[in-house]
């Protein structure tokens, strides 16, 4: 084994040396390793992927591989149940620690573990309630609902999670996303006057037992940052300016944005309906910059435009971490035998969430 290279020695390398000693690396390392890109993932850096998805996609992928090492160029949450749909037998790694989700951070342990604690000052929450994780969340909270009856959702398959939540227990407390919560449940005629917000920041949720008690959907107070900046508005501006375009938004919007648009859907929703339309067809999509710009390349020579929905740029900042020379020095220590940036869930965390996977996987 060689001395690991260290990452400042690439931290100045342009775009073409960095591309031409990506393709080397991953030609050396052939079978034994496998990239895996999300759809936001930055276009310099998707392009090397072997295999693109959506959260619940890559989840599958990540469980069939039986390349050696797993390059995940997404975020740490992904890297994480990579590890554990494997158990723990490839070895996985996030070319940047430091690409996390600003969404997943709202929720963790210890709030959560207060919550249920609260819950059972008014209810039997293992009897009552049942614990959905959206995907996007650590890999702790995944064990914790798999402990407590519970499971884990994608923005693909929320309905069809709800739908067995709610065959087993009562009541539902989703998080970290309030919003792909909120849609979904009102897509299952669930009225919002049945759901309530648990703010984190206080004392009970900052809810009274009554609410508590009332409350078919308890929707954790986490959004995200990204889909936060598209608003009806721009929907209605859009309309204006093409009265036959069409809207498609991802269910991580607010309700009233979702109920503006013509589709809402994940990722590979998003990218399987605007693949599909007709020449001459307006599209404004409510998601990251990323898969909006890529998208809108791939169909223009179609006669298709697609628009970004909101005026601002936005994009998932943590997501853009993982860059060119992450990637590069990633994959050049790997071929000279050294393994950085591990992404390993003990045993005691991996157990318990797999059963939540295992739970939305045999959904799926």
């Amino acid at each position: 084994m060689a001395a690991a290279l260290q990452l400042d020695d690439f931290a100045l390398l342009d775009e073409d040396e960095c591309e031409a000693r990506i393709r080397a690396a991953k030609k050396q390392l052939g079978e034994r390793a496998v990239l895996l890109g999300h759809h936001y993932q930055r276009e310099e850096v998707y392009r090397h992927a072997d295999l693109t998805g959506d959260s619940l996609k890559l989840a599958h992928l990540a469980a069939e591989t039986e390349a050696e090492f797993i390059v995940f160029c997404g975020v740490h949450f992904m890297a994480e149940v990579a590890d554990i749909v494997t158990h723990g037998q490839r070895t996985v790694v996030l070319p940047d620690l430091a690409a996390g989700c600003a969404m997943a951070d709202m929720a963790n342990l210890a709030k959560v573990k207060t919550c249920w604690r609260e819950l059972a000052e008014v209810l039997d929450p293992d009897e009552q309630v049942t614990p959905v994780t959206y995907i996007n969340s650590a890999a702790d909270l995944k064990a914790f609902c798999g402990s407590h009856g519970g499971i884990v959702c994608t923005s693909t398959n929320a309905p069809g999670v709800l739908k067995w939540a709610f065959e087993r227990r009562e009541k539902v407390l989703f998080f970290p996303d309030q919003h792909l919560g909120r849609w979904t449940a009102w897509n299952m005629d669930i009225p919002l006057d049945d759901m309530v917000v648990w703010d984190f920041t206080k004392k009970m949720g900052g809810l009274t037992p009554e609410q508590i008690r009332n409350a078919r959907v308890i929707l954790w107070d986490g959004f995200c940052s990204v889909h936060q900046m598209f608003q009806p508005d721009h929907i209605k501006q859009f309309r204006e300016q093409h009265p036959e375009g069409k809207v498609i938004s991802h269910p991580e919007n607010a309700l009233e944005v979702c109920r503006a648009s013509d589709y809402v859907g994940s990722t590979e929703t998003i990218l399987k309906t605007v693949h599909a339309s007709e020449p001459g067809t307006h599209w404004l999509v409510g998601t990251e910059l990323n898969l909006v710009n890529r998208l809108a390349a791939e169909m223009k020579p179609k006669g298709v435009s697609v628009q970004f929905m909101s005026p601002m740029v936005c994009m998932c900042s943590t997501m853009f971490r993982v860059d060119p020379q992450h990637l590069a020095w990633t994959l050049e220590n790997l071929v000279v035998g050294n393994t950085v940036n591990r992404i390993q869930v003990p045993q005691d965390v991996a157990e318990p969430a797999r059963v939540a996977l295992d739970r939305m996987l045999a959904i799926a």
